[in-house]
């Protein structure tokens, strides 16, 4: 553990933290939440000619433009949240003790994959961000008087992103699984010390 942070944050808990619940991964479901709804709600909204006989027979009072207005504001939200994410991931991560001792599933250590982690987070906020802009531009210039507000390759970057979004979840959870970074049981045990007796 690195002392002078131990100095900055006093005593830190038996997960290595400040605080007694990690705060990354529930951003990170956050982040996922919102950006997973903004893209569906995008599809649907482009093919919602193929849709609305569905949408009729089940007596859902939809319209075209409400449905791009949701895949719109929880994408927006996504960029924002996905800030405080990363944040809070890095930060998280750079006061991690992972077990030494362990490999993941994928072959990688410790040190290999809080890096890709990390790297991989900045990677994806960048995108959500960029898709946010682009989005933006689709809804208020480009396609605004259009149907279909969205481009089909601005659907398939976010199909891609999902994509990166699983590869990104497993390595984090390899990262608790595999390394106990951050889980409090594993981190005790590794110490020798019962979790039970908290």
């Amino acid at each position: 553990m690195n002392p002078e942070l131990l100095e900055q944050w006093g005593s830190l808990g038996a997960n290595g933290l400040p605080y007694p619940v990690p705060i990354h991964p529930q951003l990170v479901h956050l982040t996922l939440g919102l950006f997973i709804v903004a893209i569906a709600f995008d599809i649907v909204a482009a093919l919602f000619p193929l849709d609305k006989t569905l949408f009729k027979f089940l007596a859902v009072p939809v319209t075209r433009s409400s449905l791009f207005d949701v895949g719109w504001y929880n994408l927006l939200a996504s960029a924002i949240i996905t800030f405080f994410t990363v944040t809070a991931g890095l930060f998280e991560v750079s006061l991690a003790v992972p077990l030494a001792d362990a490999t993941s599933a994928w072959g990688l250590h410790a040190l290999e994959t809080m890096i890709m982690h990390g790297v991989g987070g900045v990677i994806i906020l960048t995108l959500i961000v960029a898709m946010t802009v682009w989005r933006g531009f689709q809804r208020y210039g480009w396609r605004k008087d259009m149907a279909r507000q969205v481009q089909w390759s601005y659907l398939a970057t976010g199909l891609f992103v999902f994509a990166l979004m699983f590869a990104q979840g497993t390595l984090g959870a390899h990262l608790g699984a595999e390394f106990g970074v951050h889980v409090t049981a594993d981190q005790l045990l590794h110490l020798g010390e019962n979790p039970n007796q908290l």
